[in-house]
């Protein structure tokens, strides 16, 4: 049953959260006329004390969000790659809600600024949800999730003067070669999309999938915008964040109450599991991209959003997604950041929303039910009942299947802080240094002058020099340029 289904118009008077009917809700209750307000008004207290508490804490990353609902449907037979039921046959659709976000701003942000874009698409299949959680980027600025908080602290407001420092941001990527590939993206014509629905969307990390066999490939997704890539330049995008911060958001919401759904064209690169040891690079690298001539995308289905939350707060807010939550056939890689995700994503929604927010309408399965022994907590509804909360027991409960839900990996060697095994062509630049070459000269012009506006703004020489320097080992040209245009900037 979907959200929208569960939504009933009443008509009878309003009461309050018990269900007693309300005499008054336009005047509190006083101790005569002009008199102090009294305690004893339940409807005033209940009001004010809701009101409290309306908001939930934001999230660290990602806070600003849009969201949409509708289906996924398969155009391909990848039945020998995955057992996957909802890949099962051509033609099948799923339902799916899609939530896009910035990454850096607040709540209140406005959604026109030079920031990586969330695409987090939940699958609401017969064997529970699936949700990939990725970006409008194939790579990202990091390769282990324990730099992951140190990097949004640099991208987050300085503790001292409440403010994004370049010092700080500069600091870090300078220190941080790995970044070099993203930052290329991210301040080329893609770092600010149109519109969402003007932009690709990437599970970025690798993950596993496996047969009905129990033979195992690694693939990466990727959703190509069927309304073609359109992107802001700088100018243009400073204009509408302010002058309509919620563009990206009300342009995907009008869009779909036109009748004009969105649609990807969504493909999958397919590595089979014995290639990665020897490749040429680490497969499970976040910061490296496949290049297709190795592995050419399979086009595998179509996504569209055809429907529009009822309420923004219950469906896209109160929305929640884990790239822990797989089904039979889909399974995780080693990539660093992806198994920190499995872990950090989950807790993070255990404290903001509540230990039972996968009750909500918008994040329990929709096509099945949960059959689990969890019980009571914050939001917990008592759905359960009297039934037994212990496995197993002799009393019908839900049992195991036995059947593990991807290939396992075989792993060796001592425990401890390992850099990632080497490949031949394990550098942090040179995938950077490609994308700047496949660049044209207009889109290069841009990058240096989008680059080169941000680096102007350090304080400090070293930082500044650091930085240029990794984009100088990426291109030489591509470093010259730079520097030239920050010198020219700096004086």
């Amino acid at each position: 049953m979907s959200v929208q289904d569960e939504v009933k118009t009443t008509t009878g008077p309003l009461t309050t959260e018990s269900g007693a009917p309300v005499a008054d809700n336009q005047n509190s209750e006083t101790a005569g006329i002009g008199g102090p307000v009294l305690v004893q008004d339940q409807l005033l207290m209940e009001k004010l004390a809701h009101f409290n508490r309306e908001r939930i804490p934001e999230r660290v990353v990602h806070a600003r969000g849009a969201g949409a609902y509708g289906t996924f449907t398969v155009t391909a037979d990848v039945t020998k790659y995955t057992r996957a039921n909802f890949l099962a046959e051509i033609g099948k659709e799923t339902e799916v809600f899609l939530r896009f976000s910035t990454v850096a701003g607040n709540l209140g942000a406005p959604d026109a600024v030079r920031d990586p874009r969330g695409f987090a698409l939940k699958f609401y299949t017969e064997e529970g949800n699936y949700d990939l959680v990725g970006n409008n980027t194939p790579v990202f600025f990091i390769k282990d999730a324990i730099k992951f908080p140190d990097f949004i602290h640099t991208q987050k407001r300085d503790p001292y003067t409440g403010s994004q420092e370049a010092d700080n941001v500069w600091d870090f990527w300078g220190l941080s070669p790995e970044a070099t590939h993203q930052v290329t993206w991210l301040f080329g014509d893609r770092g600010i999309p149109a519109s969402y629905r003007h932009m690709n969307g990437y599970g970025s990390h690798t993950f596993q999938w496996t047969n009905e066999s129990g033979e195992a490939f690694w693939v990466k997704y990727h959703f190509k915008t069927d309304q073609g890539i359109k992107n802001l330049p700088q100018d243009e995008a400073d204009k509408l964040a302010g002058e309509d911060p919620d563009s990206h958001q009300r342009d995907l919401r009008e869009a779909i109450e036109r009748g004009e759904f969105p649609t990807w064209t969504v493909q999958v690169q397919v590595m089979p599991a014995e290639d990665a040891a020897n490749y040429r690079f680490n497969p499970f690298d976040l910061t490296k991209v496949w290049p297709h001539a190795d592995y050419p995308p399979i086009e595998i289905g179509k996504l569209e959003l055809n429907r529009n939350p009822e309420n923004i707060f219950a469906e896209v807010e109160q929305s929640i997604f884990s790239p822990a939550h797989f089904v039979p056939g889909i399974g995780p890689s080693p990539d660093k950041m992806l198994q920190g995700r499995l872990f950090a994503y989950a807790d993070a929604h255990r404290y903001r929303v509540g230990i039972n927010a996968d009750h909500l309408p918008v994040n329990r399965p929709h096509a099945t039910e949960a059959r689990t022994y969890g019980r009571d907590g914050h939001l917990y509804d008592g759905r359960h009942g009297r039934a037994k909360n212990y496995e197993p027991n002799s009393f019908g409960g839900p049992a195991q299947t036995d059947r593990p839900l991807w290939q396992s990996s075989a792993v060796s060697g001592a425990t401890g802080n390992h850099v990632a095994p080497s490949h031949a062509e394990d550098t942090d630049f040179v995938q950077a240094g490609n994308l700047y070459r496949l660049m044209s000269e207009g889109e290069k012009e841009r990058l240096i002058a989008n680059l080169a506006g941000f680096i102007a703004k350090v304080s400090r020489d070293d930082i500044a020099e650091r930085a240029i320097d990794n984009f100088r080992k990426a291109d030489e040209d591509y470093g010259k340029r730079l520097e030239a245009a920050v010198q020219a900037l700096r004086g």
